[in-house]
């Protein structure tokens, strides 16, 4: 079975999928942009910003599953510009200061509404 995930802390899905689905113990996110849940607007010109809005969205979307950011097990990051990685990387470390979970990074041509980061995850619920 699975169960959609919906947090109004978050913002809305932007095209046909759920926020999140929780299924066989895990919470599998969507990825996030860094989009304002208030104005539904991209929060911040430069990566850094844009990165925390990610992560926060991320979190609230955890949170309304259940879980939190130390659940995650799998990050999947999508940059439009490698070079910005080390800013990507500073942020993000903040939000997985122990115990980091496993991650990729990936380059991209281009990412929805001309954001410059996107981040998804999944997270093991714990029992």
């Amino acid at each position: 079975m699975k169960e959609v995930v919906a947090a109004k802390q978050a913002p809305a899905a932007i095209g046909p999928y759920s926020q999140a689905i929780k299924a066989g113990g895990f919470i599998f996110a969507s990825g996030q942009i860094p989009l304002s849940p208030e104005s539904g607007e991209v929060d911040g010109t430069d990566v850094g910003t844009q990165t925390r809005r990610s992560l926060e969205n991320l979190a609230a979307i955890l949170e309304a599953a259940g879980a939190s950011l130390e659940n995650v097990v799998k990050t999947t990051v999508f940059i439009t510009n490698m070079a910005e990685f080390p800013a990507v990387n500073e942020v993000y470390a903040t939000y997985f200061p122990a115990n980091a979970p496993a991650r990729s990074c990936v380059a991209v041509a281009a990412l929805p509404r001309g954001a410059k980061v996107e981040i998804e995850a999944v997270a093991h619920l714990q029992s």
